[in-house]
């Protein structure tokens, strides 16, 4: 996986630094939660780690090439996590998350609010799909 460039504290808004927060993750070590994977995703898009975005997404719903089919990101800005939440904790179990995420597209502010569904496999969470919300 790509390394991120230095970053104190950590993108997410957990107010931790990153080496002690998603930077863990980022280097390997499995999201514990739904919520710690959201997190994660979120802080690798802020950072541009696609390879991490494409090792926690579950591969039936992961485009064959993420990069070719994900415009020019935005410069994300913040992450509110509202709500989070998973059934079980074995293989097989799924969560949620609700959050809403701002941005500047263009300089332009925006919000984007999505429910994400996550499901444990392997000992591992991943990113199934989401209802997004603009």
């Amino acid at each position: 996986m790509s390394k991120p460039a230095p970053v104190r504290t950590c993108p997410c808004g957990s107010g931790q630094p990153y080496a002690r927060c998603c930077g863990v993750y980022h280097g390997g070590q499995p999201a514990g939660t739904p919520e710690a994977l959201m997190r994660s995703r979120y802080s690798a898009y802020v950072l541009g780690l696609s390879d991490y975005l494409v090792a926690t997404w579950a591969a039936e719903t992961c485009p064959p090439d993420l990069d070719a089919h994900t415009p020019p990101q935005p410069k994300w800005l913040e992450l509110t996590v509202h709500e989070a939440s998973q059934e079980g904790d074995q293989d097989g179990c799924w969560g949620r998350v609700r959050f809403t995420a701002r941005g500047k597209d263009n300089g332009r502010a925006f919000r984007m609010g999505e429910t994400s569904r996550f499901q444990r496999r392997e000992g591992r969470w991943f990113y199934v799909d989401g209802e997004v919300t603009l």
